[in-house]
């Protein structure tokens, strides 16, 4: 048997299904925020957090929002994860009625440190995979640990051969 190539075992997100699967976790935290159901900020991670977490933001009608920026990435191969820029702390302080909004968990590595900078904060994801998948409070949809999710800003409309030839 021959392992599958990243693509063959992929997830492909479209933009519309974004923005659903992200309304659809706005509506899981509706009304489960510490200040009388009310969430006080949001926290991106950045990059891939940040289109969920403006959807999120504006269907719960969060105004202060911020971002936090690890690298864990290259391309496809993760690394140490390290965190290159901070959310205002004097405004986010512990966490405590801060969601933190990412695309997905994978191995849970990066939420590991972010949790480290706001421990009371609420982790939500769009997506989560096992490994990771305790690092996270709420999600929408789990897939196996060994799928690829192919996010919308990484993707672009091509041409493709058909599989018999054209």
């Amino acid at each position: 048997m021959i392992d599958p190539l990243p693509h063959e075992k992929g997830f492909h997100v479209s933009w519309d299904q974004l923005h659903r699967d992200a309304r659809a976790l706005a509506w899981r935290l509706d009304g489960h925020g510490p200040d009388d159901g009310n969430w006080r900020a949001v926290v991106a991670i950045t990059r891939g957090g940040m289109a969920p977490a403006m959807i999120v933001a504006r269907e719960l009608d969060i105004r202060t929002v911020d971002t936090i920026s690890v690298k864990s990435y290259n391309h496809q191969t993760q690394s140490e994860p390290k965190v290159i820029k901070s959310p205002d702390m004097d405004v986010i302080g512990d966490g405590t009625g801060v969601l933190i909004v990412d695309d997905l968990v994978d191995t849970g590595r990066t939420l590991e440190v972010v949790r480290a900078h706001m421990p009371n904060a609420h982790v939500a994801t769009v997506y989560a995979k096992p490994m990771g998948r305790s690092q996270v409070q709420t999600f929408v949809t789990e897939v196996s640990q060994d799928t690829w999710i192919f996010f919308p800003w990484d993707m672009a409309l091509q041409y493709v051969e058909p599989y018999r030839g054209a």
